[in-house]
């Protein structure tokens, strides 16, 4: 692989240190590497590769030094006003925010998913988000061979999901301190509530889901709904998934051909009490599925429990593994 110049915007808040982890257990071949985050943590110093690096204050020039690649997670008002400016330098973002999930000449990617999308990028490529990620994985390979007709998503997402802000209304309400970031307490709590609610009564995370899933599978009909519920648990999303399809299963064959996907673990021994669980994915790449079981409601359904590191495969390693799949494909 050819080495490459990158770059990590928002390098000092909780996603862009785990990019930094990742890049260094991935070992990409990196020819130099810039950080860069908003005025107020311009000058701190960061680790990376064994050696230290001073956070540079994000401005207009600072694509002007040839950079192939920036991974972005700084928040949708500086990837809107910074993404095209990168861009136009010949970089291309990977963009964690939401700003350019639905634009239509913007992919939306994971890369165990949908890796050729990102050929049509025009300098910009969008993450999806956190909860949508993980059940993609799930997903796509049920779809290919059975034909999805419905999903029902119920989340369970971890607080930080949320940010340091989040992380801390769970540590602080477990001492008995009132909430700054959440509406009520988390702890000892679950809240209906991600996001801003719509018009229609959804949350904006619900409606992130719904659509995301549609322009990932490339499906735009594609029947989903979502009840997306903020939990009392540190890190990894967990989600009950139920899924309607177009042709008849054997159970067996749902749970081999899961096992058989990439980035995929099957932990679905109930008898053995096996499932996934949120403390068992933290600080992993894999998706991990069980409770697979058929739904007798319907005449082609099943329910599975999916569970996932948000900040890691949610977040962090999907940009990066985005990036690896460019750098091998001779993209950048």
């Amino acid at each position: 692989m050819k080495k490459v110049n990158m770059a990590v915007v928002g390098a000092t808040g909780m996603v862009g240190r785990t990019f930094l982890k990742v890049l260094e257990e991935k070992q990409l071949p990196i020819e130099n590497i810039w950080f860069f985050a908003s005025k107020r943590s311009a000058g701190s110093k960061l680790m990376f590769n064994g050696r230290e690096y001073t956070v540079e204050e994000l401005k207009e020039d600072s694509f002007d030094r040839g950079i192939d690649i920036a991974l972005f997670s700084a928040g949708g008002g500086t990837s809107e006003k910074f993404s095209p400016i990168a861009a136009s330098k010949g970089c291309v973002v990977i963009d964690n925010s939401s700003a350019w999930r639905m634009d239509p000449e913007v992919p939306l990617v994971v890369p165990e998913v949908n890796p050729e999308d990102v050929k049509w990028n025009k300098g910009i490529i969008a993450n999806p988000n956190c909860s949508t990620i993980q059940a993609m994985v799930a997903l796509k390979p049920l779809d290919e061979a059975f034909g999805i007709k419905r999903v029902v998503y119920s989340t369970y997402q971890a607080v930080s999901g949320a940010g340091r802000a989040g992380w801390e209304d769970l540590e602080n309400g477990l001492k008995g301190e009132a909430p700054k970031k959440f509406q009520h307490p988390i702890a000892n709590n679950c809240l209906p509530h991600i996001d801003v609610f719509t018009p229609d009564g959804y949350t904006k995370e619900e409606i992130k889901m719904i659509n995301e899933t549609r322009k990932i599978l490339h499906r735009p009909e594609l029947k989903v709904t979502a009840t997306c519920v903020r939990v009392p648990v540190f890190n990894s999303h967990s989600e009950s998934i139920n899924i309607e399809f177009e042709k008849p299963f054997e159970l067996d064959d749902v749970v081999e051909i899961l096992r058989k996907s990439p980035g995929v673990i099957i932990q679905n021994d109930s008898e053995n009490n096996e499932y996934p669980l949120a403390t068992n994915a933290t600080g992993t790449d894999e998706v991990y599925i069980g409770r697979i079981r058929r739904d007798d409601s319907v005449e082609n359904g099943i329910n599975m429990w999916v569970v996932a590191d948000n900040i890691r495969k949610g977040a962090a390693s999907n940009a990066v593994q985005i990036a690896e799949y460019m750098i091998k494909n001779d993209l950048v």
